[in-house]
């Protein structure tokens, strides 16, 4: 049996904030998540990794 809570359907005012939120995070931080991964912090992943 499933015991996930039943979600209400959305309204369109609930849509509405959802879409601009999105919106607002999209514009704020788009740039910041396209910005290359730096060598450095690659290098941390990597070593840690292997351990």
């Amino acid at each position: 049996m499933d015991k996930k809570p039943r979600q209400k359907p959305e309204k369109p005012s609930d849509q509405a904030f959802d879409l601009w939120l999105k919106r607002g995070l999209h514009q704020l931080f788009d740039d910041v998540a396209n910005e290359p991964i730096p060598e450095e912090l690659l290098r941390l992943i990597e070593e840690d990794r292997g351990e």
